[in-house]
């Protein structure tokens, strides 16, 4: 049987020969981002999300933890944090499972069939319930605002969008303001 660290460094390298942009963090193999499209036919087409991968030293027999880095509407990731639900991959993860299942099994089911009734976002979870019409639409005013390929190899971009509804008006301050009087 091969180590924990071989394997982890197996499993790091077939994610990174696979479809996916991964960007290493420190160097190592216990941290990482990973570039990931929202599943085809689900409200979150279209979007890119950069998650964040940490592996943990029991690696593959203790599953990795996984976080959204770019805001992202769903009942069972964390709005602030990003984490993703432990339980949805602690319940059903094995050590046969590999970081690709994460990407193509795991991720994709969880934004596929969120669960209401575990949830990380209470507000999410309670307007899925209320009313399914209103919910779908912010996660498409989200994936719109926040899940562009921009928001992620450009991290000001989101700062910068959640800005521009402030014109120079409403900010109380003119071209004529910021240059002031210098002494003679």
């Amino acid at each position: 049987m091969s180590s924990p660290s071989k394997r982890r460094e197996m499993d790091v390298m077939k994610l990174m020969m696979s479809d996916y942009t991964v960007e290493t963090i420190n160097d190592g193999l216990n941290e990482f981002n990973v570039e990931f499209q929202g599943p085809k036919e689900s409200l979150y087409e279209g979007g890119v999300w950069k998650i964040r991968v940490e592996l943990p030293d029991a690696y593959p027999y203790k599953s990795p933890s996984i976080g959204f880095v770019n805001k992202i509407y769903h009942p069972n990731v964390d709005e602030l944090s990003g984490s993703v639900c432990l339980d949805v991959i602690n319940q059903s993860w094995s050590p046969m499972f590999d970081l690709l299942n994460v990407f193509e099994v795991f991720l994709p089911q969880l934004l596929l069939y969120p669960n209401p009734s575990d949830p990380l976002n209470g507000d999410a979870a309670s307007l899925m319930m209320k009313d399914r019409k209103q919910y779908d639409q912010k996660v498409k005013e989200y994936c719109e605002r926040y899940a562009k390929k921009e928001a992620i190899t450009n991290p000001t971009a989101e700062m910068e969008s959640s800005d521009e509804d402030i014109s120079d008006e409403e900010s109380g301050s003119s071209d004529d303001d910021i240059a002031g009087h210098a002494d003679p």
